[in-house]
């Protein structure tokens, strides 16, 4: 890596704090800004893209700390179609991501739900929220079987990969923490989840595995990128919250945008108070 590209990229993370934490024998870096209640903000494919750390300052600027935690990539460095597959071949061979097998929990969401409780326990608040995107989508469901996660955020869920109608249909937890999640549902915890309706990775059957499973504690947000749609979403949209959020007023993507936030902030009683709940985020 050569130091001027480590300098334009590490421009991408200002306003964040760098640390470490250290949990079950692994240590990674963690990006932090803002206060508030948690939320942990677990980087889609290829890392924690220039976008992604665009989405943690709206995170912070909603009243919350947005905890940004390295699983993989170089950390504020341009998303790329070289750069993905770089970042992409090292997670599906690693045994802390569950790439292809059917009802299994990735091992690296242990990891992630004592990060979670940690921030908890340093923010203060009711709970965390936790937002997974494309490949890291599903942990945020995974680490739900925790207390402390309050608002779980499935932005285009993609593991296990598409490679059979089953996978499409797989939600990427195992049977015990899918008992676990129905749980939490059950005494009032809902789920909110985003994708493009022509996305490549994240089909339609996985949200109705949702729907059947969680009921109507979840919330689903599905934006037409259909050929001709009204907005221009391109037919291979996938990023919501951020690649491909239009950040304008009246686009369905900037309405994914502010319901994530609301939700966030309701759930995690920021400001004066959980208030009354917007329409559609569940009990």
């Amino acid at each position: 890596m050569a130091s001027s590209e480590a300098g334009r990229w590490q421009a991408a993370l200002d306003g964040y704090t760098k640390e470490s934490f250290d949990a079950e024998g692994v240590r990674r870096a963690v990006y932090r800004t803002g206060s508030g209640p948690a939320v942990v903000v677990v980087s889609e494919m290829p890392g924690i893209t220039p976008m992604v750390a665009q989405f943690g300052r709206r995170v912070a600027a909603a009243g919350c700390t947005a905890v940004l935690p390295h699983l993989f990539g170089d950390p504020g460095r341009p998303a790329s179609p070289g750069y993905m597959l770089q970042s992409l071949g090292p997670a599906c061979i690693s045994r802390e991501f569950t790439c292809f097998a059917l009802r299994k929990t990735s091992p690296v969401t242990s990891w992630l739900r004592r990060l979670a409780a940690s921030e908890h326990d340093r923010c203060g608040g009711p709970g965390v929220g936790v937002v997974g995107m494309c490949f890291t989508g599903g942990f945020a469901l995974a680490m739900m079987v925790d207390d402390v996660v309050l608002a779980p955020v499935l932005s285009q869920p993609s593991l296990p990969f598409p490679v059979s109608r089953r996978h499409k249909a797989d939600i990427g937890i195992s049977d015990a923490d899918l008992a676990r999640v129905k749980e939490r549902t059950a005494s009032g915890t809902c789920v909110l989840g985003l994708r493009f309706s022509n996305d490549p990775f994240c089909f339609p059957e996985r949200f109705a595995t949702l729907r059947r499973e969680l009921g109507d504690a979840f919330v689903a947000v599905e934006i037409d990128s259909a050929p001709g749609n009204p907005h221009g979403h391109p037919k291979n949209a996938h990023s919501v919250l951020t690649e491909h959020l239009v950040d304008r007023q009246g686009s369905p993507t900037r309405a994914a945008l502010d319901q994530t936030l609301t939700f966030f902030r309701q759930r995690l009683a920021v400001g004066q108070g959980p208030g009354p709940r917007p329409e559609g985020l569940g009990p």
